[in-house]
């Protein structure tokens, strides 16, 4: 008897496509719970992309007749043409998208249609797909993170100039300049976008023929179908190639360190929209307002990226945890790669679609990071520095700069604001000279090298990255 049911007759399916050997039906709970229909059928323009390629191949090999590579191409054409038009109704009894696809096609054209899958599995199948698929996306993607990258180069340009204290360990540190700041966020995306491509390299790779972990004995051409895919070759070994999925998690990693950089930058943007900071301006269309607070504007848009980073991470180490014990080859567990590969890829393309339709139109307030600056004593490494220029041990700089600072805190004055003879008081090296280094403007002009803060390096650092993109 079937689990909450004893009517056998309305509680089973049967599947036409592997049937054969089983001597009755799957039961009606089982057949929902191992469907991947509901999430695999968007893999449906690669599925039927593989099976044209194959067709091909297996025509060109004389295991089709012409008559039944045609009917087969057109057959595919017209369900992909139905699908895209919403005129298919997808069948849990079938499964997945690759038998959906199949008994369809078969339903349409006859006998011609059973032989699509011969030298082929749908575990050779699948693999395809999800590579097909992955690679697309991951086209899609690195084309918002260009967008993005170009939206903070035109942003840096703009405040190359724009002066506000750098911090470590939230601390005020030393004066830089905003445009600096957003290259260190452009130099993340750089190293992601370079992830990325390496990533595709081994995505690219056509796991189709190695059929469902054997190989197949049909005289197959993988160098064709690989081609005709755009593959840059077959894969060398099809027990590997059927049950490898180190391509996704290399992605989901990839996607887990974009969607860490995309969360400082959040943090970052959170803090300085705050009444606290007030460094900048976020444009009103990426915030919302509160039911009851009237004057809140809510940074929603890198507030809730923030957010998804967490679910990403989770996708990554769920596809690990399916992966870190399966046995060689195929094995059901795969079926759970899909999801959270899926949601990876959502969630990566709408962050930074978000980010990259924002981040040009942040505002700066340039008097407000200026103010924050000149607090802190961020010129204090600069003290330090002059006096090592004028001979001065760079230890015993360090001890005479901490001792002017507590007096500076002691009396609520910064570096630049002590007179002469106050300074002179820790140290009879210092000279008039000495506030032409302890104005901001004078402490970030002076690092003027490469990587430096300097507004000459920051324009210098846009222009070679705009020759890059």
């Amino acid at each position: 008897m079937s689990a909450g049911n004893g009517d056998t007759s309305s509680n089973h399916s049967s599947n036409k496509q592997w049937g054969g050997r089983f001597s009755e039906g799957v039961d009606a709970f089982v057949a929902r719970f191992t469907a991947s229909i509901d999430f695999d059928q968007r893999l449906y323009r690669h599925d039927i992309q593989g099976s044209m390629a194959h067709a091909k191949m297996l025509q060109q090999s004389g295991i089709l007749t012409e008559d039944e590579l045609n009917a087969i191409l057109c057959g595919l054409e017209d369900i992909l043409e139905d699908i895209e038009q919403g005129r298919i109704n997808w069948s849990i009894e079938l499964e997945d998208i690759h038998m959906n696809i199949e008994a369809r096609l078969t339903d349409r054209i006859g006998d011609a249609g059973k032989k699509l899958h011969t030298g082929r599995s749908r575990n050779d199948q699948v693999a395809t797909d999800i590579r097909l698929w992955l690679r697309e996306e991951i086209d899609h993607i690195s084309e918002e993170l260009k967008r993005l990258q170009k939206g903070l180069l035109d942003v840096a340009e703009r405040e190359a100039d724009t002066i506000m204290p750098g911090f470590t360990h939230l601390q005020t540190a030393q004066p830089v300049t905003f445009g600096h700041h957003l290259m260190a966020w452009y130099e993340m995306l750089v190293r992601d976008h370079e992830r990325l491509q390496d990533c595709r390299k081994r995505v690219n790779v056509s796991p189709l023929g190695s059929a469902a972990l054997a190989g197949t004995t049909y005289p197959i051409d993988r160098e064709f179908t690989a081609s005709e895919l755009g593959f840059d070759r077959p894969s060398r070994n099809s027990l590997d190639s059927v049950s490898d999925r180190d391509f996704a998690i290399e992605f989901c990693a990839a996607g887990a360190l974009i969607m860490t950089h995309l969360s400082r930058m959040s943090e970052e943007l959170v803090l300085w929209t705050s009444a606290q900071f007030n460094f900048i301006d976020l444009p009103d269309r990426f915030c919302t307002g509160s039911s009851i607070m009237p004057q809140k504007k809510n940074p929603d848009v890198p507030e809730l990226v923030r957010g998804k980073t967490g679910r990403v991470n989770g996708n990554l180490v769920a596809l690990l945890t399916l992966m870190k014990s399966q046995p060689l080859a195929y094995n059901k567990d795969n079926q759970e790669d899909k999801e959270p590969l899926f949601d990876t890829v959502d969630t990566l393309r709408d962050c930074l679609r978000a980010f990259a339709d924002m981040v040009p139109h942040v505002q700066a307030r340039k008097e407000n990071m200026l103010e924050a600056a000149r607090r802190g004593f961020s010129t204090a490494t600069d003290l330090a520095d002059y006096l090592v220029r004028r001979g001065m041990p760079f230890r015993n700089a360090h001890e005479v700069v901490g001792k002017a600072v507590a007096f500076g805190i002691k009396e609520g004055r910064d570096l630049s604001e002590m007179t002469l003879a106050e300074l002179q008081d820790f140290s009879d090296t210092i000279g008039q000279d000495v506030f032409d280094v302890l104005t901001l403007e004078g402490s970030v002009s002076a690092r003027n090298h490469l990587g430096g803060t300097a507004p000459e390096q920051v324009r210098q650092a846009v222009l070679n990255a705009r020759k890059t993109l």
